[in-house]
């Protein structure tokens, strides 16, 4: 078979472990789970969604207990990549350059490492309204917390657990969607690889490291 008529495999480049494609999935299903039980609660009109878990009063005991589940799990997101997360001086130009990135200007922008600005936002976002939301959900766990807050509190805590689901609910769509939008981002938290392609074309900087790296320990 003549040289130009071989078919090479692609390159591919690890991204994440099993262990932390386990994790993620564990708290996307969790977050996804949680907003269900937690619209069905939220206005009589959504009431029809607690019969997916059985009723309303499986989703009282069942809703706090999943939060638990995905504060936990998060954490082990953020264990893992916070100082991936951390805010380095490209990502205000590429923030700055917002319109190059929809436009899919690749050329126009700077390297990028593990994550870009976007990711990073996500990130921190979703870190806050994870803190806030378990901050509030334990003031109005009566099961277990009645006597320690006072029934002021508990309405308070009521209306910022109620805004905040929804912003983590806005949060978790705009990465979902950005999952979607790029493509081959998906195959990353599925396989835990991506195509060097797509690494050299959205995260350069990463893929240098890598390759740095790899060179220093050979």
């Amino acid at each position: 078979m003549p040289p130009a008529a071989r078919q090479e495999q692609p390159i591919t480049v690890d991204r994440y472990t099993a262990a932390a494609r386990v994790n993620h999935w564990i708290t996307a299903i969790s977050l996804v789970l949680l907003a269900i039980s937690g619209l069905s609660l939220f206005h009589p009109s959504l009431y029809f969604l607690s019969a997916l878990f059985g009723g309303g009063a499986v989703v009282r005991w069942l809703h706090p207990w999943i939060g638990v589940v995905l504060f936990f799990s998060f954490s082990g997101l953020f264990i893992r990549f916070w100082k991936a997360n951390l805010w380095v001086r490209e990502d205000g130009t590429w923030m700055a350059r917002l319109r190059d990135v929809l436009g899919a200007h690749d050329d126009k922008l700077p390297e990028v490492g593990k994550y870009n600005a976007g990711q990073k936002i996500v990130f921190w976002s979703m870190s806050a309204v994870i803190i806030v939301l378990i901050s509030s959900g334990l003031v109005i766990w009566d099961q277990y917390f009645y006597g320690y807050t006072t029934i002021e509190q508990k309405r308070i805590a009521i209306l910022i657990h109620a805004i905040v689901a929804i912003a983590a609910i806005c949060v978790w769509i705009v990465h979902v969607y950005a999952a979607i939008w790029v493509r081959g981002t998906i195959r990353a938290m599925t396989r835990g690889s991506v195509t060097g392609g797509w690494a050299w074309r959205y995260h350069r900087k990463w893929l240098r490291e890598l390759v740095g790296g790899a060179k220093k320990s050979g």
